[in-house]
């Protein structure tokens, strides 16, 4: 028997955080683009 307790949580993806987690993939794919072609990414939105 084991001396360590786990606590199974199950990760709460709501339609908020997947939207928030698209517009994060779409500035990131911009600024490498920005940065490959040698201009400074724009910051904020």
């Amino acid at each position: 028997m084991s001396n360590t307790a786990s606590l199974g949580l199950t990760p709460s993806t709501t339609l908020f955080s997947r939207l928030m987690a698209q517009i994060d993939r779409l500035l990131m794919s911009s600024a490498r683009i920005s940065v490959r072609n040698a201009d400074l990414p724009y910051f904020g939105l």
